[in-house]
């Protein structure tokens, strides 16, 4: 009986005591009796764990809500990385120098992690330097071979990032990669679809909560619904309404003068304009622009002939926030009874979608 009481008694401490983490480290390079800390990466303010140096080693102790990102930060060497870790119990070992070859062991959440950034580093710099490459060829068509190689290697990154999120659906670092990733998928179908691959434990932690609010807010101004009402002044200070463009088709254009995508779609933009302003059509662009004369003459330079809006706050603008814009270029079509009936219609797509609608003879 005795035996079973003290079992009662002691058995949930022990189970509590297991559910926390402990990191137990040994990195070379550290001044002794130097302090080591765990911070959340989301809220640097909060330490979950601190520890001394003694010797090369330090332990740390402590509980997480959810796996996650997390800071191991060396304060004697002014340094740190990040632990993508839950309640785990594992062991880093290396030297504070070269703190990108420490070797994590123990923790399978990390264990993924690395396998993102083995798989996918790579591939995001070359991305950076075809971007880069884009942005110094003036004049760049959609069929020129710079644009063509670009778009091919996008492509291959968001099929490793389905990849990914097929392979890794039950691990909680596949929400954090599609959130990461999630400014190089413009179609929010495919971002919702690879949301819909996760486990639901991973739809509900911190980055798979993220994910579905931008799926979520990405569904106001969807296809089928009324366009939302907007004022905002044009070039010359006079107020626009959207309502004025009533009883036409008007493509609302969000772009910038300093968006190099943008500049490279006002070619299409302006064509379609031409070819079909005498049709019931015309364009209203809304520009997140800050400063007003670069704006001015990037109308001028790119021939934009047709109404143009802006309140000159950035990412700030009051009409993109309404419409949950947070990359351009970006369009929605809206018919004349204000019915949004397209929706990110570039190149050709813009077009064909005008010769089905209003005809091309």
């Amino acid at each position: 009986m005795k035996q079973l009481l003290v079992g009662i008694l002691f058995s949930p401490l022990g189970l509590l005591a297991q559910t926390g983490f402990v990191i137990k480290g040994n990195v070379t390079g550290l001044p002794e009796a130097s302090k080591v800390t765990l911070t959340d990466v989301n809220n640097a303010t909060d330490t979950l764990a601190r520890g001394t140096i003694t010797n090369g080693a330090f332990e740390l102790k402590g509980n997480v809500k959810e796996a996650n990102l997390y800071q191991l930060n060396f304060d004697g060497a002014s340094k740190k990385t990040v632990l993508f870790m839950g309640n785990d119990q594992f062991t880093v070992q290396g030297n504070v120098e070269n703190l990108q070859q420490l070797a994590v062991k123990g923790s399978p959440v990390h264990d993924d992690f690395v396998a993102f950034q083995t798989t996918f580093n790579p591939l995001f710099r070359t991305l950076s330097e075809m971007n880069q490459k884009l942005y110094a060829t003036p004049n760049v068509q959609p069929g020129d071979s710079v644009m063509v190689a670009y778009m091919n290697h996008l492509d291959k990154t968001k099929a490793a990032i389905e990849k990914f999120t097929i392979e890794k659906k039950n691990s909680p670092v596949a929400p954090f990669v599609l959130v990461v990733t999630s400014e190089l998928e413009q179609d929010i179908s495919v971002l919702e679809k690879n949301y819909n691959l996760l486990a639901a434990t991973g739809q509900q932690n911190f980055y798979g909560k993220i994910l579905k609010q931008r799926i979520d807010d990405s569904k106001i101004g969807a296809i089928g619904s009324q366009a939302i009402e907007f004022t905002q002044n044009d070039t010359t200070g006079k107020p626009v309404t959207l309502a004025s463009f009533r009883g036409k088709y008007v493509l609302v254009d969000f772009w910038a003068s300093w968006c190099r995508p943008c500049r490279m779609e006002n070619p299409n933009v302006v064509n379609a304009f031409n070819k079909f302003k005498d049709k019931n059509f015309t364009v209203l662009g809304v520009s997140l622009d800050r400063d007003k004369q670069p704006w001015l003459e990037a109308i001028k330079d790119d021939n934009l002939t047709w109404t143009q809006v802006s309140d000159l706050k950035y990412w700030g603008n009051e009409v993109a926030r309404l419409y949950k814009v947070e990359g351009i270029p970006q369009n929605f079509l809206i018919d004349p009874t204000g019915k949004i009936i397209g929706k990110n219609l570039r190149g050709q797509g813009l077009q064909t979608k005008l010769c089905e609608l209003l005809g091309c003879n």
